[in-house]
């Protein structure tokens, strides 16, 4: 059985990539990085499978197409 994908947080996410936070957000804004998921009415947090796929390759990373949408 596969490991479940966890959810990390910015701070996380900001030592992981080595972004700004006003960087990763003009990045989430242009679509060319991972969008937050909404966890709690004050928290967000992201995939940390989208995270791996971003730095694996931050130049053509692009959202999954969820199966039967889209293309």
């Amino acid at each position: 059985m596969p490991a479940p994908d966890r959810i990390i947080r910015m701070k996380t996410v900001l030592a992981r990539t080595g972004l700004s936070k006003s960087t990763l957000y003009r990045k989430m804004a242009e679509g060319t990085f991972p969008p937050r998921l909404k966890i709690s009415v004050n928290g967000a947090g992201w995939h940390e499978s989208d995270i791996d796929r971003w730095i694996a390759d931050p130049v053509r990373w692009r959202p999954k197409v969820e199966a039967g949408h889209g293309r």
